[in-house]
């Protein structure tokens, strides 16, 4: 038998992201009008280049930063 890892102190899962903060990222880096389900391919499925993927990814990550040093600081 494989031993398991340790589970670490806070096995809870992260805060989700503000949904208005995803929408933002997905409409400025993204070119994407929303991130809701609208049930057709044309409007669900985008193709997007990859230096907007990673505007919009490290859009994401300074968002993150961003939330964090704001909960540090309270």
């Amino acid at each position: 038998m494989t031993p398991r890892k340790p589970r670490t102190a806070s096995s809870a899962k992260p805060a989700r992201a503000p949904e208005e903060t995803l929408e933002r990222i997905a409409r400025e880096a993204l070119n994407i009008e929303t991130l809701k389900t609208r049930k057709s391919d044309s409007l669900d499925f985008h193709d997007v280049p990859v230096w907007r993927l990673k505007e919009a990814l490290e859009a994401a990550y300074q968002a993150g930063l961003s939330a964090a040093s704001n909960a540090r600081s309270k």
